[in-house]
């Protein structure tokens, strides 16, 4: 392994291309045009060219606001005062079905100033896009919802293809990366009760490496998951997002990342995705197909991918003739929070100043 240098390259290992291409170019018009957040931009993920290419994008729900401040997160921290845009599941189901998209992974910042943290939000969104596009597969990544189990299980009731929930880091660093409303317990707790809750569904969970774990902490981690019910993980380098975040510890090479794979496959998850550029979501499609829908044969595996893809656009384009410019760009949670902010700023600013003044008896 390497140690981080703040002035020095990257290593070789963590260089990627630009991203460009033709479906990468139309999903960004598109995203941008519908107003759609999206985690691969927002949290400047390294993939985001490639998976935009194979049709596999993540989208943000409930505004680009989280209550939380995880000191790895590029995501806004803040607090959206209850806003929640009502008609986002349907404007967010209809934008993606006329996507050329064949897995999505429908994300949220933590609300932690709503009841049910978005839970019914999340639902209703999962539920809508699979009415639309009973052909694509799609993933939830969560919050914990506080540790709240029956706003845990109306997610799960939605019936996405994966849930996932990501521990993130290892014990030991819970307290000083993650928020201090997270924890590890509850994170290993939310994972086992979805399993719980539908055995048949298939759970994912993510850590980062290289900011101050040990090798020997990933190995304890990756036991603990399995034994909380996960089915997927995924392993990658935490690169820091900016000066204000936690500094990267060290550069995992290759190496190292094979090995932590090879310890996870022995501990029998359905798949794990190890290596320095790996995120949560990456190659999401590639690694349902070939571990749940097509274990064990990499031939019927990519002939699957390929013709889902083909499969995805066709049906996006009837959806996007049906729709028209029926779909309108939501409103971002920031927007209405603000709204909301200045309704109630105007409101106070009607009553004179002199009127809280005491009259002199």
């Amino acid at each position: 392994m390497t140690e981080p240098n703040r002035f020095a390259p990257k290593p070789a290992w963590l260089k990627v291309r630009a991203p460009g291409g033709e479906n990468y170019e139309r999903l960004k018009s598109t995203f941008r045009k519908l107003d759609l957040f999206t985690v691969c931009e927002e949290a400047r993920c390294p993939n985001v060219g490639e998976c935009w290419r194979e049709g596999t994008a993540t989208v943000m729900l409930l505004g680009d606001t989280c209550t939380r401040g995880c000191r790895f997160c590029a995501v806004t921290t803040g607090n959206p005062r209850g806003a929640i845009d009502v008609r986002e599941p349907e404007h967010v189901a209809r934008a993606i079905a006329s996507m050329g998209l064949q897995y999505v992974v429908l994300t949220m910042v933590d609300r932690d100033d709503l009841l049910d943290g978005g839970a019914a939000h999340v639902a209703k969104t999962v539920t809508r896009l699979r009415e639309l596009r009973p052909d694509i597969l799609v993933e939830t990544l969560l919050g914990d919802f506080g540790g709240n189990h029956d706003y845990l299980d109306v997610t799960v009731d939605a019936k996405p293809h994966v849930w996932a929930h990501n521990i993130e880091v290892v014990e030991r660093l819970q307290r000083q990366i993650r928020d201090v409303r997270c924890s590890y317990e509850r994170s290993l707790g939310v994972l086992e009760r979805a399993k719980q809750r539908d055995p048949s569904r298939v759970i994912k969970s993510s850590i980062m490496v290289g900011i101050g774990e040990t090798d020997d902490e990933v190995i304890k981690t990756l036991r603990d998951l399995r034994s909380a019910g996960v089915d997927i993980v995924t392993l990658g380098q935490y690169l820091r997002p900016s000066p204000k975040h936690a500094e990267v510890d060290r550069f995992v090479d290759p190496y190292t990342f094979a090995r932590f794979q090879s310890e996870a496959e022995a501990l029998g998850f359905a798949f794990c995705a190890s290596g320095p550029l790996v995120r949560s979501s990456y190659k999401a499609a590639e690694v349902f197909v070939k571990s749940i829908l097509h274990p064990g044969d990499a031939t019927a595996a990519e002939a699957a991918l390929a013709d889902r893809l083909v499969q995805a656009r066709e049906n996006a384009a009837k959806n996007a003739a049906e729709f028209g410019n029926e779909v309108d760009a939501p409103q971002t949670t920031s927007e209405l929070a603000s709204k909301a902010t200045q309704a109630l700023v105007g409101a106070s600013a009607l009553i004179p100043a002199a009127s809280l003044r005491r009259k002199p008896s």
